[in-house]
């Protein structure tokens, strides 16, 4: 009786495993049964359960947005998923309804109706574009991609007052030079030529957590001009999935700089521990520019 009690208990658990499997395969393949929305709900549940036994609050996270192509009854449509390298090609998609049809009504945020965000998997590139949207419902804009490999591109959107965020992959032809994530510093440079501070930048999961950056001329922190409505956009992308994470802007009401310094502030709640990678873009001398940081959560 004791051996079948323990072959029992051994197939529970296996089939306790696989079925995790299941819903993280699910996630991966948005085209396998329970894929997409679904899925993605099961794995944002277990990176919730992990962060409470890493010493989290406990406290449901933010949901992780970016990790399908379909949720909240709208899907991401990509017409042109091959991208020819160091050619300036129009990328064009579409967000569709459950019965196909294209959605026309989207909701301004950061003053934009839509942000694009595309990334190649290494999370070694990073572009910020704002495609326009044409009568029948297909958004646009010019994209340039100079290394070959696998990008993950971002639909980042409101819609009947519900943020969303739909992903898909892009290809460029050739064979890519992979680099692994930079290792985690106070200080980089932007593409501008701006020294960035990363002032306040100890993360733990599942607990919510201040970002703070100051953007340095000579060694002396300057004040930054308005940019899509605020002080500073900043992108956090999760290693290995590329998880989007919903990022909230402090000092004022649409996240300016500190009055106390010329720090930008953020707030973040890293779901699991790991390495993220931070895109700060912000805006001087009329340009905007893009700084990229690694953060470890532990």
């Amino acid at each position: 009786m004791k051996s079948v009690a323990t072959l029992a208990g051994y197939a529970v658990a296996l089939a306790a495993l696989f079925g995790g499997g299941a819903a993280v395969g699910g996630l991966l393949d948005p085209s396998a049964p329970g894929g997409s929305a679904e899925a993605r709900a099961k794995v944002t549940a277990m990176d919730a359960m992990t962060a409470e036994s890493k010493g989290g609050h406990g406290a449901m996270p933010d949901p992780l947005r970016g990790l399908a192509v379909a949720e909240n009854g709208l899907r991401l449509e990509v017409l042109d998923p091959e991208v020819r390298r160091n050619r300036t090609e129009k990328l064009r998609f579409r967000i569709v309804d459950d019965r196909g049809r294209p959605v026309r009504d989207f909701d301004v945020e950061h003053t934009k109706r839509m942000h694009l965000i595309v990334a190649r998997r290494d999370l070694a590139t990073f572009q910020h574009l704002h495609p326009t949207m044409r009568a029948d419902g297909t958004w646009s804009t010019p994209l340039r991609l100079s290394d070959a490999g696998s990008y993950r591109v971002f639909a980042d959107f409101s819609h009947d007052d519900e943020a969303t965020t739909l992903a898909s992959d892009l290809r460029v032809d050739g064979a890519a030079d992979l680099a692994s994530l930079p290792k985690p510093v106070t200080q980089a440079m932007s593409d501008g030529g701006y020294d960035v501070r990363l002032d306040r930048g100890a993360a733990r999961a599942g607990r919510e957590s201040e970002l703070r950056f100051t953007v340095l001329e000579d060694g002396r922190p300057v004040a930054v001009e308005p940019y899509l409505g605020a002080d500073g956009h900043l992108v956090a992308l999760r290693e290995g999935d590329l998880a989007f994470l919903h990022v909230h802007p402090i000092d004022g009401d649409h996240g300016g700089q500190s009055a106390d310094d010329d720090s930008i502030g953020f707030e973040a709640t890293f779901p699991t521990p790991g390495s993220y990678r931070l895109f700060l873009q912000f805006k001087r001398d009329n340009r905007v520019h893009t700084v990229a940081f690694t953060q470890d959560v532990t």
